[in-house]
């Protein structure tokens, strides 16, 4: 079995911008040739083949690339926070809407996480139940909220709810403008720079400490973090290779926490879609084959043919090769695996 953890969804079609809300801002598909459509907000135009919206012609896709099931969240751009908090909430509901009616349409082929307006920590978690209730396992949220930390203060009670409900979050990178690096490299280099950011925030910014049960997953292996991790690692226990740690004095902080930094970065999932045998053995070797997913952001790129050749090409063992492939997945949505 495998099951393709990073994939995205766009509605087929947006109810009208609520009132008070800039049109401009507010997302709408238009038509396009050979059944595709552009979706269009702000001075975003991204034309959509058939697969984000057609359901049928999304499990087509899948089944000819070997996937059993897919984990579908929004396609990034539809998390706007900078859309005022009624509005965000408006557009959350009606994405969460069109993506639990995927799930129930496909029970067992497509898992659906939803968005919340985490622009308004407060209403983010407020709505949390309602997209539980709507037969969704989580949410998707950015690994930046307009620009602020995930570590920042104003979240907790995002992540404390979260928690009490047991509802998984994939934080997806989401790059902010910056001067300092070349357009082109925004796709590449800045997404794997974002990842690494949101995932170092959520360790050694408390949120991982204070909420022991939180169940995230991180896009693309949160960039470059699992290889930043030995340095940070070593900066707490002052010893290389994970040796246990020796006397640490006041020097060690930022690094006093209990746990250090690789053990709490082993509480959370990874998607392996890092491209290369070479990086895919790394982030075994340093997170453990129980931590890592499947994952394609399918379809807005295309999968591996089939999908999981890579790493089905590495002669893991098979126990390894089943949790990456398919029960790490169940494990991090908290369900429970088809029989």
């Amino acid at each position: 079995m495998l099951i393709d953890a990073h994939a995205h969804v766009i509605p087929g079609e947006f109810p009208g911008p609520p009132r008070g809300c800039d049109p401009a801002t507010w997302p709408v598909m238009e038509p396009a040739d050979e059944g595709a459509r552009v979706l269009a907000s702000g001075q975003l135009r991204f034309p959509a083949k058939p697969a984000w919206f057609d359901a049928e012609r999304r499990l087509a896709a899948s089944a000819a690339s070997g996937v059993d099931a897919e984990v579908v969240s929004p396609f990034p751009p539809l998390l706007n926070y900078r859309l005022p908090s009624g509005a965000g909430r408006d557009l959350a509901r009606a994405v969460n809407e069109y993506i639990a009616g995927l799930c129930a349409a496909a029970p067992g082929r497509i898992y659906g996480l939803g968005t919340v307006p985490m622009q308004d920590p407060d209403l983010a978690a407020a709505e949390l139940e309602d997209v539980a209730k709507a037969g969704l396992a989580g949410v998707e949220i950015a690994s930046n909220i307009a620009g602020l930390s995930l570590a920042d203060g104003r979240f907790l009670g995002f992540f404390a709810e979260a928690e009490r409900l047991a509802m998984a979050i994939f934080v997806h990178a989401m790059p902010v403008p910056s001067d300092r690096l070349p357009g082109p490299a925004t796709a590449t280099f800045g997404v794997g720079v974002e990842g690494s950011l949101a995932a170092a925030a959520i360790v050694t910014g408390g949120v991982a400490e204070k909420y022991p049960g939180l169940r995230l997953a991180f896009s693309h292996a949160a960039g470059g973090f699992p290889l930043m991790l030995t340095r940070a690692q070593w900066f707490w226990g002052r010893t290389w290779n994970e040796e246990p740690p020796g006397e640490r004095g006041p020097e060690a902080a930022p690094w006093a926490a209990a746990a250090g930094p690789a053990e709490l970065a082993r509480r959370f999932y990874y998607d392996s879609l890092v491209f290369d045998r070479r990086a895919i053995r790394y982030l075994i070797d340093m997170l453990g084959p129980d931590r890592l997913l499947v994952g394609s952001d399918f379809p807005a790129m295309p999968r591996e043919e089939p999908a999981g050749r890579t790493l089905r090409s590495m002669g893991l063992p098979e126990a390894a090769l089943n949790d990456i492939t398919w029960n790490n997945c169940f494990r991090f949505l908290g369900a429970e695996p088809p029989k």
